[in-house]
């Protein structure tokens, strides 16, 4: 075959070859016939086409990633944290205890600049405060009072407590918080007096000014309109003292607002003495045990505006309880419960419980008043759950030199669920608040606050679910409000949410995964000893023991809403 034959021949094949997408041809070289493989030539446009395409998906990709990052990292660390095998699928929480708790602790020392108390003559002069509501209620305002005092540079005399409260009891300061352990804590931060000194009382031409400073007052306001008059009059009387300091406050002060709550005001030793003894009887019975507070008394419900399931009759009593409040609106009880603003019922809070895993052998003990309705409301209850307990059953006679007296009875509920495994609650009370915060600020004990507003929707269809969907709606409903360390929530209430008093240890979520069957071990219940110790403990011990001990110490035991808006001027907050 001549040269010229050959090329045609390898021209054809070229052509067949470029018709089937062949890679490689033949072809020959015509200088010299030899036959040697060629790459087919390239479109450019088309690798630029493709590579643009290329370009842009990644940039689509990228772009989509970036701007949903917080979501993908929050959608990652709940994935962690909930210990979700997949996402229709979620494992469930440790119902008793957060594995989380044993990284974070309390943490409320004195900061190095935080300079110490004005004595008692160089002071501004001596700040009284009138104390307002019932027990818990009373104890935000003698908090807020001592940090007042220290923006004032004012001595603090003790506070006054409320005796004309919806509550009537007529106990003083020294009947129900221990006295001189108050003032000793404190020493360092602010001066406190039991009572104005007789010759500065004599010395005086005028009484007391007293004065009633807005809610939720700045301390620039403090500084600006108290001062002055403090400084002119040199005894200063503020009255209806709750809620009347910001939330919002500088770390120094938030911090001292916690030395106060959590450290300060420590109940009387017979107070101390009938609430532990009655922890250590929940426990011989059961090492852990669940507390209810349960707020169901008939002027609470009336207040409310809601409607609980007791047809006409209810409307009417409750209806004339209300009639006692002559600014109270006019409110719909369905918008009201739709909302989230009503409080569990009993057999609500039961059935939440139940829901998320808590099962019928588990003890219960349960601090109220007066319930509504008595043992016809509370019945389903106990059919949920029979080894049900409150401080009558447990105290009996021991019970009757506090029975006048409804603060001392609530500081005796305050310890049991204080001290209780799992904390649970029907409303949104300042009870409910403040315990919220301590437990936090002792290691995150779990604490279980209802959301009212997602399970109002699921009480309502509950007949129309099984209980298995019923179950597994509540456990949606609650994630986020089980008192998991996350859900410290930095500029809300304080006294519920104390972030500024809450340290972190550093530590990788998959710490906590490599180390679960460990912890699954080592957890256990405070011991007889260790309950009896934390209230029983006396003054002259805790001084000596230093605030890292006191926080290791808390750990080890394993320390650690509600609707969501409260009224602080709810004449029945507790």
């Amino acid at each position: 075959m001549g040269v010229a034959n050959l090329c045609k021949y390898n021209l054809a094949a070229l052509l067949l070859h470029h018709q089937h997408k062949q890679h490689f041809v033949f072809c020959c070289c015509p200088s010299n016939g030899a036959v040697v493989p060629s790459r087919r030539s390239i479109s450019w446009t088309a690798v630029c086409g493709f590579m643009l395409f290329a370009l842009g998906l990644i940039s689509l990709f990228t772009g989509h990633v970036a701007s949903n990052l917080e979501l993908y990292s929050q959608r990652l660390v709940k994935r962690a944290w909930f210990n979700k095998k997949d996402e229709s699928h979620p494992a469930a929480i440790d119902i008793w205890k957060s594995r989380y708790s044993r990284f974070y602790y309390g943490c409320s020392e004195r900061g190095p600049h935080f300079s110490s108390a004005v004595r008692e003559g160089p002071s501004n002069g001596y700040l009284l405060i009138a104390t307002s509501g019932g027990l818990n209620q009373q104890r935000t305002g003698i908090t807020d009072a001592v940090v007042v005092a220290r923006i004032l540079n004012a001595t603090l005399v003790v506070p006054e407590l409320d005796h004309h409260s919806f509550w009537k009891d007529d106990s003083d300061f020294s009947d129900i918080f221990d006295v001189g352990w108050f003032i000793s804590y404190l020493a360092r931060d602010v001066t406190i007096v039991k009572r104005v000194p007789e010759k500065v009382m004599t010395s005086m031409e005028k009484p007391p000014y007293t004065m009633r400073v807005p809610r939720k007052s700045e301390p620039e306001y403090y500084l600006e309109q108290v001062l002055p008059i403090l400084l002119r009059r040199w005894v200063l009387q503020l009255t209806k003292f709750d809620y009347r300091l910001s939330s919002e406050l500088d770390e120094e002060l938030q911090k001292l607002r916690c030395r106060v709550n959590y450290h300060a005001l420590r109940f009387t030793k017979p107070i101390r003495n009938l609430g532990q003894k009655l922890v250590l009887r929940m426990r011989k019975m059961e090492k852990r045990f669940i507390a209810v507070h349960l707020r169901f008394e008939p002027d609470m419900l009336a207040f409310s505006g809601c409607y609980y399931g007791g047809g006409d009759k209810e409307r009417y009593e409750l209806g004339e309880i209300r009639k006692r409040w002559d600014t109270l609106p006019e409110l719909s009880p369905d918008e009201e419960r739709t909302r989230g603003k009503c409080p569990l019922t009993p057999h609500e809070v039961g059935l939440m419980l139940r829901a998320l895993g808590f099962k019928n052998d588990t003890y219960l003990y349960v601090a109220s008043g007066e319930i509504y309705g008595g043992e016809k409301t509370l019945q389903p209850l106990r059919e949920l759950f029979p080894n049900f307990y409150t401080k009558e059953m447990l105290a009996g006679e021991e019970l009757q030199p506090f029975l006048p007296y409804s603060s001392r009875l609530a500081a005796i509920d305050y310890i049991v669920c204080d001290e209780s495994d799992v904390f649970v609650t029907n409303n949104n009370g300042n009870m409910a608040k403040i315990l919220a915060g301590r437990r936090r600020y002792m290691g995150h004990k779990r604490t279980i606050r209802p959301n009212a507003k997602r399970l109002s929707a699921l009480f309502m269809a509950r007949d129309k679910m099984d209980w298995a969907t019923f179950s597994r709606k509540v456990k949606s409903c609650q994630r986020g409000f089980m008192g998991e360390p996350e859900e410290v929530k930095p500029g809300r209430d304080f006294h519920e949410f104390p972030s500024a008093c809450i340290c972190k240890k550093p530590f990788n979520f998959s710490d906590v995964t490599s180390k679960e069957n460990e912890y699954q071990i080592s957890r256990r219940n405070p011991t007889v000893m260790e309950s009896k110790d934390r209230y029983l403990s006396n003054s002259s011990n805790l001084e000596q023991q230093s605030s890292q001990k006191f926080r290791e110490a808390r750990l080890k035991d394993g320390h650690g809403s509600l609707i969501e808006d409260f009224d602080p001027d709810n004449p029945l907050s507790d």
